[in-house]
């Protein structure tokens, strides 16, 4: 008999059971998760570090007190305003600085030092010290006004450059999401697109070579193709073969290496209005993978391999769309090998099959925020490469708009 078991037999509650409340009749009421020990500590840490500068000036007056007078704690009193700079309001490190020259007179007077040349010459050291505080709190508040500026205009960007899908889609549940694999980046060379058209939905990932202002200028590129091409196309092989025209006349407009080396791994996907099936055409990217609603899960791979979008002139193969069932209750997980590629401390790959197998998503949302999470602690934060993630549930006969935990 296992501990858990005893116990919850017993009539005990396991953290997160959930309990009765008085109050709401016999609907048990969940208790609120626990915050995790990371974020605990993160802020536990900030809270000291906010609390730095008045713990400095404390310890400074208690030393000066007990001490004898040729003893001094100039070095905390300055450290102190110079904290409170890129923490404090403007306010704030004005009114450290005050706080410090103060106690530092009134000690000075208490133990009839201030006339010494020397103890002039630490209160003028400190009051500098103060007053350079200030200006660096000027400083650092308009870098930070910079900052933000930046941010917005980087997500503005994105969603000009990858604008958020609607969440249905011709009776199909969609999620997308983005990991920028450099800090505070918002967008890179991964892109993804849905379009709707009078042949079905019809879906793009894909992964531009490169890195920089040169591949969001590709992926702009291949999202506006791909959205005319989707629109206007018979067939998902011509929507790929737009794509690779497109491509290559961006490539006559690129001077030096990546004109010759640009291209794009992309996978393409069409799924029918009314139709149980989805029809996929891969152009050098990692496979889908499909998830059924029991909890079993495959890839899609390729039968025949094919060179990526934008390497057409090296060799000439008709691309094929593959055909596979997609039945009600599963969902398509389309992906960059930003995901494959993330290593954790012993240098192993991300698996999502291995990761994902035997597991149930009611929701495509809920399934990508899991994946990106368990992704973050794989690689322990640090991923190499971008990772762009889509996700697309049919859902079954009788299904309801919902959002569960699995």
């Amino acid at each position: 008999m296992d501990d858990e078991g005893a116990y919850a037999r017993a009539g005990g509650r396991l953290p997160g059971d959930p309990v009765p409340d008085p109050g709401l009749g016999d609907e048990p009421q969940p208790l609120p998760p626990p915050a995790p020990p990371s974020r605990r500590r993160t802020g536990y840490g900030r809270a000291f570090v906010h609390a730095l500068p008045v713990l400095l000036i404390a310890v400074a007056i208690l030393y000066d007190i007990f001490t004898p007078r040729y003893f001094t704690a100039g070095p905390l009193y300055t450290a102190a305003p110079l904290i409170a700079a890129p923490l404090y309001s403007r306010r704030g490190t004005a009114l450290t600085g005050v706080a410090v020259v103060a106690a530092v007179i009134g000690l000075q007077l208490g133990k009839g030092v201030i006339h010494y040349v020397d103890s002039l010459t630490e209160l003028i050291t400190i009051a500098t010290v103060a007053v350079l505080a200030v200006i660096v709190n000027g400083l650092v508040r308009r870098s930070s006004e910079r900052l933000v500026s930046v941010r917005e205009i980087a997500e503005a960007a994105q969603r000009a450059v990858l604008p958020q899908p609607a969440e249905r889609i011709a009776g199909f549940e969609i999620a997308v999401c983005y990991e920028a694999a450099q800090a505070d980046a918002f967008i890179g060379g991964d892109l993804y697109a849905v379009q709707d058209s009078a042949r079905g939905v019809r879906l793009i990932v894909g992964d531009v070579r490169g890195k920089g202002m040169g591949a969001v200028a590709a992926v702009a590129v291949v999202i506006g193709a791909f959205r005319e091409a989707a629109e206007q196309e018979a067939t998902l092989e011509a929507v790929a073969q737009r794509l690779e025209r497109a491509l290559a006349r961006e490539g006559t407009r690129r001077d030096g290496l990546d004109a010759f080396e640009g291209f794009t791994t992309a996978v393409l996907a069409e799924l029918p209005h009314g139709g149980g099936t989805v029809r996929i055409v891969n152009r050098g990217h990692p496979p889908p993978l499909l998830l059924y609603a029991d909890g079993t899960l495959g890839p899609l791979p390729a039968r025949e391999s094919a060179l990526p979008l934008g390497m057409g002139e090296l060799g000439v193969w008709p691309d094929r769309a593959e055909e596979a069932a997609f039945p009600g209750g599963a969902t398509l997980l389309l992906y960059t090998d930003g995901l494959t590629e993330a290593r954790d401390a012993k240098g192993e790959f991300y698996d999502p099959q291995a990761r994902l197998a035997g597991r149930v998503f009611a929701h495509p949302r809920t399934l990508l925020d899991t994946l990106a999470e368990d992704v973050r602690r794989h690689s322990g934060g640090g991923m190499a490469d971008d990772m762009a993630l889509l996700a697309v549930r049919r859902p079954r006969r009788g299904d309801h708009d919902h959002c569960h935990e699995p």
